[in-house]
């Protein structure tokens, strides 16, 4: 085996690394979900502050995501993913020996830390071990699927400890897993440097950016019990978006911002980010309110749901790790993305027709089936065009951008979805329409908005997204021989919006 040969193992190795770590932090969003009534019943949580469980994790997730990808481009890498990996683990094993109440919900705050930190680096680093276009496109394929696919997963991997073994399980599997991927990483993962820490550190921007996005998440999840124009939570609002607001003022008149803004003028950055923050809402509005509709309608049980999701997992990981590559080769990231968003869209439409008395085979398993094609092809084209703007130096902030308008777009939809379901299904509830037809009519509400959200974003693709020459990797890397792809400048190539 010659020194490229063994080089380029090396690479595929480390992708599989960081992908095992991303697949860890995705699986953990979800796995918890299949556990609370156990958590519940074993730790006293009253229905309101077993919330806190899962809000803790989203809050510190989302409010760090950017930051951890923008320190990760200013002091390297891989070191953060490595500070993120421990945290995370030695916060799992925390969560696995919680006693109490209030040991969870801080363990769990910690977590979400940490896997912020590990995450939010991950594509940025696989875009540069990866500049090859083909290779490139292949890389973020795998990535997809993780991401996309990693939700189901979750729910089967939950059911299956919770129900064999007991909720601890679901945090202690964290550790082997934890500590073998750091291990790794340290062995395949090259170090690169970042650009520098002395020129961007930006305290009162880090404290603005963050204080406003936890806000931000905060002020999202307590929608539900406080309502949309409560007091509390347009109060909140207005003060994430003014910290939010003052951060940004603050990073374009500084000589050295902690986070570029001109990151932001990339058609394909800014739109991929608005895409994929509406079509997040769709796949939640599936992935949540469908489970839902399979426990509380259907009367499965949570390893019964994890495995109705499976058809729809194996589809995506086919699409994204066998199909994905060659056509965002052959036909453009943005001919593949807006293909995708079809699939997506029909699946949604598909759902609103499930009965009361619905059969898996003939009611589910179609639309799922839909939506796993559309999210396997669609998520990786995305994610290449939204690292496609960003050179080496900016490729942490754009990894970190992508997972927050996931994040953070996933959240706000959710709320909304939830609040027109439950609105939808206590009217129906009024006008004397059983429990069970009144939840599933909320269900269909939410699968509509959502729809028309993923249509929404096919729109703004077709409009705003430009197609990238043989899918150029970000920054210096052009189009190939015989193809004129547009002169760059050394630090970033921009089209303006």
């Amino acid at each position: 085996m010659t020194p490229a040969d063994t080089n380029d193992r090396k690479r595929w190795m480390a992708l599989y690394v960081l992908c095992a770590g991303v697949l860890m932090i995705v699986l953990d969003m979800t796995v918890v979900n299949v556990a609370l009534p156990s958590i519940q019943d074993d730790l006293g949580f009253s229905q309101s502050n077993l919330a806190w469980v899962i809000n803790a994790y989203l809050i510190a997730f989302g409010g760090l995501l950017l930051l951890s990808g923008r320190i990760g481009d200013l002091i390297g890498h891989r070191k953060i993913f490595l500070i993120g990996l421990v945290i995370f683990t030695l916060a799992s094993l925390l969560c696995a020996v919680a006693q109490t109440q209030e040991m969870l919900i801080g363990a769990r705050f910690i977590q979400g830390a940490g896997g912020a930190l590990t995450s939010a680096v991950v594509l940025g680093m696989i875009v540069t071990m990866f500049p090859e276009p083909k290779e490139q496109a292949k890389a973020i394929g795998v990535y997809g699927f993780v991401a996309s696919a990693g939700g189901s997963i979750g729910l089967l991997a939950g059911g299956v400890l919770t129900d064999l073994i007991n909720w601890h399980w679901i945090f202690f599997i964290n550790i082997p897993v934890g500590v073998a991927t750091a291990f790794l990483a340290t062995r395949l993962i090259e170090a690169r440097p970042g650009i520098g820490f002395e020129e961007s550190a930006d305290v009162i921007g880090a404290i603005l950016l963050t204080a406003g996005l936890m806000l931000g998440v905060y002020t999202i999840l307590e929608v539900e019990g406080n309502g949309w124009l409560s007091a509390e939570t347009l109060a909140l609002g207005a003060a994430s978006l003014a910290l939010i607001a003052a951060f940004v003022y603050r990073q374009s008149r500084i000589e050295h911002p902690l986070m570029p803004l001109r990151l932001f003028r990339s058609r394909n950055v800014s739109g991929s980010n608005v895409v994929q923050a509406f079509l997040v809402v769709g796949m939640f509005g599936m992935f949540f309110l469908g489970a839902l509709y399979l426990q509380e309608i259907l009367g499965y049980d949570p390893l019964e749901v994890g495995l109705a999701f499976l058809p729809a997992t194996i589809v995506m990981g086919t699409m994204s790790l066998r199909v994905s590559q060659p056509l965002v080769m052959r036909f453009g990231g943005k001919n593949v993305l807006l293909a995708s968003l079809v699939f997506i869209c029909a699946g949604l439409l598909l759902f609103i027709n499930t009965p009361v008395d619905g059969t898996y085979f003939v009611n589910v398993m179609p639309p799922m089936i839909l939506l796993g094609i559309g999210a396997g092809m669609g998520f990786p084209a995305l994610m290449t065009l939204a690292m496609s703007g960003a050179t080496p130096s900016d490729a942490g902030l754009a990894s970190g951008l992508v997972n927050t308008s996931a994040q953070v777009g996933g959240a706000i939809g959710l709320a909304v979805l939830a609040t027109l379901a439950s609105g939808r299904t206590e009217n129906q509830i009024a006008d004397g329409v059983s429990q069970a037809a009144a939840l599933n009519s909320g269900f269909h509400l939410a699968y509509l908005v959502g729809a028309v959200l993923v249509a929404a974003s096919f729109v703004i693709a077709a409009i705003v997204l430009q197609p990238v020459p043989a899918m150029a990797a970000h920054g210096g890397h052009g189009a190939p021989e015989g193809e004129g792809a547009p002169e760059q400048t050394p630090e970033i190539a921009y089209s303006e919006v």
